[in-house]
């Protein structure tokens, strides 16, 4: 059958460990993917840096401009970190992504290893479930001018720093004021956030589709403060009112430090990042098995 894409970039998680066998390795399972996808006749393109990172400099190389402005498709092969960060970089470029899980949970990169021909080849023919998800844009501001900008795909996370006490924050949502807390820190989490940091602080599971965000604070010092679902805000502000060492990190993987009266303002982006599952995917199915749900059932 006639693939319904043509030009398909390969990414991924391309740091090689001592401990890695050859046949588990990222390089090795890049290099097979690419290889299945010479074979359904597809034009395959490797990512700057996992190419140069894997050894894989004799493919077609391109940055994330170039398979933004060139390809139909992205293959990511990795755990829900790499998935994260490239779909953070692809989002502007509106092109899908399908996640190879090599990693552990694998929320967002649902095609296992040993399943990769048999579950890729009737998606490349047009079989699929395309999910959208939400991203934020994030900005520190200091005396009014911003100091950091960043994307957010999971969640964006004042905390505090290192050094004993708490954090004082406080929160406002469309320029209403909702409260003043002294916490640990404070999770604005997407519902693509919602299964990661945001649900081990006691926050809820939201369906992916859903245009609401959570608000979901760390070991506060009043019990009382409780997870809180928006419903599509335009904009959160969390303005630091005292903690020392205080920081603003972006899904776990870029970070900003914060003095007294920064302001943390969190948007809904314009962009989405575009996720395509296997025919028959569903959201329950995976929580189900991720969570361990239902394992005793008969």
């Amino acid at each position: 059958m006639k693939s319904h894409f043509r030009h398909i970039a390969l990414v991924g998680k391309y740091q090689y460990t001592p401990t890695s066998t050859p046949s588990s390795s990222s390089a090795n399972i890049l290099e097979h993917v690419a290889q299945f996808l010479y074979s359904q006749g597809l034009e395959v393109v490797i990512e700057k840096n996992t190419a140069l990172n894997s050894a894989m400099t004799t493919h077609t190389i391109m940055d994330i401009a170039q398979i933004g402005q060139s390809c139909d498709l992205a293959l990511v092969v990795g755990g829900d970190g790499t998935m994260l960060g490239f779909g953070r970089q692809l989002a502007p470029y509106d092109v899908p992504l399908i996640g190879i899980n090599q990693g552990r949970l694998g929320f967002i990169t649902d095609i296992a290893l040993n399943h990769i021909e048999s579950t890729l080849t009737p998606i490349l023919q047009g079989a699929f479930e395309e999910d959208r998800r939400a991203v934020l844009q994030a900005q520190v501001l200091r005396a009014g001018r911003c100091v950091f900008d960043a994307l957010a795909m999971n969640d964006v996370v004042v905390h505090r720093g290192s050094t004993a006490g708490l954090v004082e924050l406080k929160i406002e949502v469309d320029s209403h004021f909702v409260a003043q807390q002294r916490a640990d820190g404070l999770i604005i989490a997407t519902p693509t956030g919602s299964t990661a940091y945001a649900l081990s602080a006691g926050g809820p599971l939201l369906y992916p589709s859903l245009e609401g965000l959570l608000l979901v604070p760390i070991a506060p010092h009043t019990l009382s403060n409780r997870p809180l679902v928006l419903a599509s805000p335009g904009e959160i502000v969390i303005e630091l009112v005292s903690g020392r060492d205080a920081s603003v990190n972006f899904d776990m993987q870029s970070l900003a430090s914060l003095l007294i009266g920064d302001r943390v303002r969190v948007r809904r982006s314009p962009h989405n990042v575009r996720f395509l599952h296997p025919k028959g995917w569903s959201f329950f199915d995976t929580i189900r098995e991720k969570l361990h749900w239902n394992e005793d059932a008969a």
